[in-house]
């Protein structure tokens, strides 16, 4: 299902959802611009959420978006390690509702 070239057809979305995407773009942009958190470590904060919902299209716009900012292999590496023990604490808390009291 993941085919890069697919984010070429946002255009339809654009277009028949017009001021519904807009805000949207508007507000991504929004999101990632320079602020109290810089750059690098927004694209880096993406790629872990990313990570988490396994969405392929942001691992790799993410990752590059990263790279582009500065990011290392290393800081890619602890990215994704954080991101792996948040899944896996997620799967260990809410194995309390198992339990009776």
């Amino acid at each position: 299902m993941h085919d890069m070239s697919n984010l070429e057809k946002l255009g339809k979305l654009d277009s028949g959802a017009k001021d519904g995407m807009k805000a949207f773009w508007a507000f991504d942009k929004a999101a990632f611009a320079e602020g109290a958190i810089d750059g690098k470590t927004k694209q880096l904060l993406a790629l872990a959420v990313a990570l988490t919902t396994q969405c392929a299209y942001c691992i790799e716009l993410h990752t590059k978006a990263a790279r582009d900012a500065g990011a290392t292999n290393e800081e890619l590496s602890e990215t994704a390690v954080v991101a792996a023990a948040i899944r896996a604490g997620g799967a260990i808390t809410h194995a309390t509702h198992m339990f009776e009291k």
